[in-house]
Formats: structure tokens, C-alpha cells, sequence
């Protein structure tokens, strides 16, 4: 398993919503009462809000991609190790394969010499006996 830091992929996803709740009561504690405010003071701070919110949702949006790239590294060296595994089951197939098509050989050559030596042995049985 390949490490995203110090701690495992994994162990990072399960922080998001603990970053998530961390990041929340400093937004609420920002806020002042809207009847207090002017309308430009109350439209700076509509707009700090939009920005600290699309922040963190690029913070959010960076970290997943740091996790989906990771996962994505993680399946390419799975991929290759299955690779290279299949390659040599490969080898090892059309090995085996090269020494049963040379074990059938001997086979036909030996069976050959067999009917030829028992066609000699009827041959000399159907011989009259010598006197």
C-alpha cells in the first residue's frame, strides 16, 4: 500500500469529516449580526463567505485528488505485478507445453519400435520350427 504522508490513504479518508468539522465553528464564530451591518459591509462579508467556502472546497477538491491519485498509482504497480505474474505463467505454460508435445514423441517412437519388434516376434512364430 503506498503512504499518502506519514499516514495510509485510507486513515487520510477518514479524516475529512474531522477537517470539515474543524474548519466550521471558526466560520460561525466570524460572522457578526446582519441588522448591524451596512449593505456594503454586508455584502463584503457575503462575499468573504463565498470565498472561504469555495477555499475550502478547493482544499476538499485537492485532497481527493491527492487520494485518487494515489489510488491510481496504487492499481498501476497491482497491474503490473499481475502483469509480470501472468508473463511468467505464460513461460511456464508454453514450457510445459514444449515438454508434453516431446513426451508424445517418445511416446509415437517408442510404440513403433514396440509394433516392429512384436510384428518380429509374430513373424518368427509363424516360421515352421527349424530341424
Amino acid at each position: 500500500m503506498k503512504m499518502g504522508g506519514w499516514l495510509p490513504v485510507t486513515a487520510l479518508r477518514g479524516l475529512l469529516p474531522l477537517l470539515a468539522s474543524l474548519c466550521l465553528p471558526v466560520t460561525a464564530q466570524a460572522q457578526a449580526p446582519v441588522e448591524d451591518l451596512t449593505s456594503r459591509e454586508q455584502a463584503i462579508q457575503r462575499s468573504q463567505q463565498k470565498t472561504g467556502s469555495a477555499f475550502r472546497d478547493l482544499q476538499q477538491a485537492q485532497f481527493e485528488a491527492k487520494l485518487a491519485e494515489q489510488d491510481f498509482l496504487n492499481a498501476q504497480d497491482a497491474q503490473a505485478a499481475a502483469q509480470k505474474q501472468a508473463d511468467e505463467m505464460k513461460r511456464q505454460l508454453d514450457a510445459a507445453k514444449k515438454a508434453l508435445d516431446a513426451a508424445r514423441s517418445k511416446v509415437a517412437q517408442a510404440r513403433k519400435r514396440y509394433d516392429e519388434a512384436l510384428g518380429g516376434v509374430d513373424s518368427a512364430f509363424q516360421k515352421p520350427p527349424a530341424k
